[in-house]
């Protein structure tokens, strides 16, 4: 049968281009009709020969002629799809004329998530899932998806959980994850996805603080007194339950989907409320603009996606049990996440899309750059990739072969989600030939507020704001949005209070700018924007790209710190030889920079790693912690040390050992006009004068402001 199939597409493929080249010589746009109308759906077989008569219809316009074709079109009505499946045409192109259907209900016009999950029974033996458990490779069909999911329902009426209870899902994802999360909206309960980095402690205290009545966690969680299922365990434990369909709760959009705890330092953690109606609300623009595109997929079936990111998460969810099965997409788990594996595993699973954090994409740049550096070719990388600017995609495509053949020929594109992508790490994989897709979104939000089109990415953006959504900046350039998508509530113990402000306004926290052709920019945090004494403000992710593009960083962040009252960046550092001095290149970062944005203070990360949140962000409360103690520790006097050299010092952030009266003011020493003044003001302080201001300004050097 698998040679039957290769042959039947290749001469369907053939009659597709021998039909577009007879159109265009008629001056009728092919686009219009290529893989929509190519085959006959009365399946008019040929007796005792298994020959599908596939047929193009060519020299009319599709416009015009679509009652008359109907009965031909594959991806139009039930009868249609019921003859392809009698005849012997290729299970794939069944498959795609399925999920092309025009009639399907729009996800806008359901009613709970229950029926997006019908998915899973129409595309019955495709796969859905794999997941790699060290040597072993577990791969799960969508049909078996769908009848464990029924006997998951079964077991929770048996432990009488029902509409509205609380279970906990607790591990690393996998296939059973999925099960159990669509089991649970099968009964109607309400699913709290932990995070599988998360301490017992916290899922103890959200456990009592929703009343839940089961756990569901990975074996190396398990030991707790609580009701527990141990995924591993999971088709075992309910092989004792029927696969039939089973009697679905009777749900509404206002119901509660599941809570997603955001907090989990806080002395109380904070959850999210997430609707079924909110889920919908963000997969249906999606799967409207994904079903323009399956006419076409099918000659590229299946999509396989590599999700890195967590299913305890939204955007992990999104990409792991939602946008792929629009396609009859194969989503790959894996529990190893260095480098080296995830390349292998692109390429010998044939991998098409990589979802992962942004510091993936950054250490799969790394690893590139250091496999090139033993042989020499670094240099010449270098010198291709500053040739590749500016050239068509396949020239690009043809240059950069050699790191196609790694990740392998069907890999195509970066999904990007938990955290911001630097603006290099964008580029560089841009212009290999890779799209990089960026999307913006919170919990509160459902995830998605705007999102990149794979085939029209702007640069630097984070998408274009979403069907059915609401965007406006505030005076301060907080990003606020409302509509569908936004959670019903938090959940505060028995109390549920309102997630968005006045008019239905969510406040995201989030600072951004939008172009003119709506295309939205992140800026950064809020609460992390750094406004200095004169009223400017700083942007850390800005001074970060400064420091990145300096070849010794292997990373950093920028934190805001309070010296004297007043608000300044400072660089934090991992550099790629520790025996590395920071100071050249914290200069050289800040002569990118404008006067108000350079960084007068740093400090080298004595480890090899910032500490993370589950989703790869670096926490930078921690980080900046651990700045401030460092920089208050350092002794306020210094032997040797001239009082200008002190004062210096306290301003520039450098010790006063390291001052000469050689060093310049602005290039050495990064004192703006407003650092100018204010070691002016010191200096007359201190010494109980008047300095003239004109003379003080003149004074390029330490030794001349001396003198």
């Amino acid at each position: 049968r698998g040679c039957r199939d290769v042959r039947l597409a290749l001469e369907a493929l053939a009659k597709i281009i021998i039909g577009s080249a007879y159109m265009l010589a008629q001056g009728v746009p092919a686009r219009s009709f290529i893989l929509r109308q190519i085959m006959s759906g009365s399946g008019a077989e040929r007796p005792g020969r298994g020959h599908v008569r596939i047929s193009v219809i060519a020299g009319r316009a599709l416009a015009g002629r679509q009652a008359e074709n109907k009965n031909q079109d594959c991806g139009v009505g039930a009868q249609s799809a019921h003859s392809l499946r009698k005849s012997c045409l290729p299970s794939f192109f069944f498959h795609r004329c399925m999920l092309a259907d025009d009639t399907l209900p729009s996800l806008m016009e359901r009613n709970s998530f229950l029926e997006y999950f019908e998915n899973f029974q129409r595309l019955g033996h495709e796969c859905a899932y794999v997941h790699q458990r060290g040597y072993r490779t577990e791969r799960w069909s969508y049909g078996k998806i769908f009848e464990t999911a029924q006997q998951f329902a079964r077991e929770l009426e048996a432990r009488q959980t029902g509409k509205g209870d609380k279970v906990l899902i607790w591990g690393q994802n996998c296939a059973e994850w999925v099960v159990a999360f669509l089991g649970c909206a099968l009964r109607g309960a309400v699913v709290v996805p932990m995070d599988h980095a998360a301490t017992a402690d916290f899922v103890l205290r959200v456990f009592q603080q929703v009343r839940a009545k089961l756990l569901v966690c990975s074996r190396q969680h398990a030991g707790s007194d609580l009701p527990i299922l141990i995924l591993e365990d999971l088709s075992a434990t309910l092989a004792q339950h029927s696969r039939a369909p089973y009697t679905a709760a009777q749900l509404q959009r206002s119901d509660p989907l599941e809570i997603v705890f955001t907090s989990g330092t806080t002395a109380e953690p904070k959850g999210v409320v997430i609707t079924h109606g909110n889920v919908l609300s963000n997969i249906a623009p999606l799967e409207h603009e994904i079903r323009k595109y399956l006419k076409y997929e099918r000659f590229v079936h299946p999509v396989r996606f590599l999700n890195l990111l967590p299913l305890s998460h939204v955007f992990g969810q999104f990409l792991g049990m939602f946008l792929p099965q629009l396609m009859g997409g194969t989503v790959f788990f894996q529990d190893a996440i260095n480098p080296s594996e995830v390349i292998a595993t692109v390429h010998r699973e044939r991998l098409s899309v990589l979802v992962a954090v942004p510091r993936m994409l950054q250490s799969l740049k790394a690893k590139l750059e250091r496999e090139l550096e033993p042989a020499g070719e670094l240099e010449k990388f270098h010198s291709l990739f500053r040739k590749a600017e500016g050239k068509h995609f396949l020239h690009r495509w043809w240059m950069f072969r050699h790191v196609r053949r790694e990740f392998g020929w069907k890999f195509w594109a970066f999904i990007c989600g938990g955290a911001t992508l630097d603006g290099e790490t964008e580029e560089f994989w841009g212009r290999l030939g890779y799209a990089v897709i960026q999307g913006y979104g919170l919990t509160e939000t459902t995830s998605l507020i705007s999102l990149n089109h794979p085939f029209h990415l702007s640069k630097g953006s984070i998408g274009k704001i979403l069907p059915g959504r609401e965007i406006k900046l505030a005076e301060d350039g907080e990003i606020l949005v409302r509509g569908g998508g936004i959670a019903a509530a938090y959940w505060n113990g028995r109390d549920l209070q309102s997630v968005t402000g006045e008019e239905g306004w969510y406040r995201t926290g989030d600072v951004g700018a939008l172009d003119a052709e709506g295309n939205l920019y992140f800026k950064g945090r809020k609460k992390e924007v750094i406004v200095t004494p004169a009223g400017m403000n700083v942007y850390p992710e800005d001074l970060e790209a400064a420091l990145r593009r300096q070849p010794e960083v292997q990373d950093c962040v920028v934190v805001g710190l309070e010296r004297g009252g007043n608000a300044e960046p400072c660089a934090v550092l991992i550099l790629s030889d520790s025996t590395s001095d920071a100071e050249p290149v914290v200069r050289r970062a800040n002569q990118q920079l404008a006067e108000y944005q350079r960084m007068h203070t740093w400090y080298v990360w004595p480890e090899e790693d910032f500490p993370r949140t589950s989703t790869q962000k670096p926490r930078g409360n921690l980080i900046r912690e651990a700045a401030q103690a460092h920089l208050q520790s350092r002794p306020t006097h210094h032997e040797g040390a001239s009082p200008l050299a002190e004062l210096i010092a306290s301003i520039s952030g450098r010790a006063p050992t390291h001052l000469s009266e050689e060093n310049n003011l602005e290039s050495d020493l990064n004192l703006g006009s407003l650092e100018r003044v204010e070691l002016l003001s010191a200096l007359e302080d201190r010494y109980q004068i008047d300095l003239s201001e004109t003379r003080f300004a003149s004074a390029s050097t330490v030794g001349d402001a001396a003198y």
